[in-house]
């Protein structure tokens, strides 16, 4: 991807330097856990993180990381802690995981969602990736308020089951299981947008303590975009 694509008034560029990497991790940190401090792990050094600024030079309004792998080695990434993916490991490569994703709370503009879905779009091509897949979170651990998400996703999104991501992490809520009905929240705007891709999630979610959050994992087969929207993707480039 071109390092400073411009879209409107937001830029989109790789990290460059140890300062941007650090400006990432704590934006994860405020988004997912609301205070100040650095959120970091094992994966950071070796993936390449995306910023989206206001402006150039200015401040930093959404980050991700990414990484390239080629099909046999998706395994070796963040999800590959939690999922057994031998299936996707079977599939055609390269492929990229993207995870991390979030947008400062503070500048709640739509617009941040598609400059990323157009950057991310042209580094896709790029590298000719067939899948982009992740973990995607619903926030906090209870299942209950997601009660209608989790059937929706049962019900409607389900993998192949060649594909389907095998269950290793200690504690998972299997699609199915009574869930209660309380609150009903809705369904993330990430989630819906790798869904209306055409996307797909794996038959349970994983409860993880560490980052508060329940998360699928979701696949999106980049020759199965609906054409339209894959023509949407290239418009934002």
């Amino acid at each position: 991807m071109t390092v400073g694509f411009p879209k409107g008034r937001y830029v989109a560029r790789f990290a460059a330097s140890a300062a941007d990497v650090l400006a990432c991790q704590r934006l994860r940190h405020r988004c997912f856990f609301g205070t100040s401090g650095v959120d970091l792990d094992q994966f950071d050094a070796s993936w390449s993180h995306l910023m989206i600024e206001d402006g150039t030079d200015g401040p930093l309004v959404c980050t991700f990381r990414m990484r390239q792998s080629p099909a046999a080695a998706v395994q070796d990434g963040y999800a590959g802690q939690f999922y057994d993916l031998s299936g996707l490991a079977q599939t055609a490569g390269p492929h990229i995981e993207i995870g991390r994703f979030c947008t400062d709370p503070a500048t709640p503009d739509p617009h941040i969602l598609r400059v990323a879905w157009g950057a991310l779009t042209q580094y896709v091509d790029a590298c000719e990736a067939t899948i982009l897949f992740g973990c995607t979170s619903l926030t906090g651990t209870d299942p209950a308020p997601y009660a209608r998400v989790i059937r929706a996703l049962q019900d409607r999104y389900q993998g192949p089951h060649a594909l389907m991501p095998g269950a290793i992490a200690p504690e998972v809520i299997r699609f199915g299981e009574k869930t209660g009905d309380a609150d009903q929240r809705p369904m993330p705007p990430l989630l819906r947008t790798y869904l209306a891709m055409g996307g797909w999630v794996s038959d349970h979610a994983v409860v993880d303590r560490t980052m508060d959050t329940l998360h699928v994992l979701t696949v999106v087969e980049i020759a199965k975009i609906p054409p339209a929207r894959a023509r949407a993707l290239r418009a934002l480039v």
